[in-house]
């Protein structure tokens, strides 16, 4: 991997930013993502671990792990992903209150489809959900 790959991932991520509104801003982001070559981005969720999948390379952002050592996974629970979801949405979390609100609600990985305009979430026992989410324009 070269170190382009990061480049591009770390622009891409702040055009995101810089253009996602409090409220609904995830697709900006995930368009921005797209527009610089990424096809794929994959959380593993206790781990706080992200998997860009790029045209330059792949790449992994690590973050601050929400489990160490051992640890029960919690039992998928469709109703709290959706409320996690619906208040991200609104903008009344921050990401890091997301990420621990779908741990949670059971969910131990999620992948967003750039090219689909999907996030699958997915939970230990195989359980899933999908939503699509629109497409935007950048300005």
């Amino acid at each position: 991997m070269t170190t382009d790959a990061i480049n591009n991932l770390q622009a891409a991520m702040e055009r995101g930013a810089a253009a996602r509104p409090k409220a609904g801003g995830f697709p900006y982001l995930a368009e921005s993502l797209r527009q610089a070559g990424v096809t794929h981005c994959r959380m593993a969720v206790p781990a706080n671990a992200f998997l860009y999948l790029t045209e330059h390379g792949h790449v992994v952002v690590q973050g601050e792990p929400l489990v160490t050592g051992f640890a029960l996974t919690p039992q998928f629970d469709e109703a709290a992903l959706t409320a996690a979801l619906r208040a991200d949405q609104a903008g009344e979390t921050t990401f890091p209150e997301f990420v621990r609100a779908c741990w949670d609600a059971g969910i131990v990985w999620y992948d967003v489809n750039t090219a689909a305009r999907t996030c699958t979430y997915y939970g230990a026992n195989g359980n899933s959900y999908t939503e699509d989410y629109p497409p935007v324009s950048l300005p």
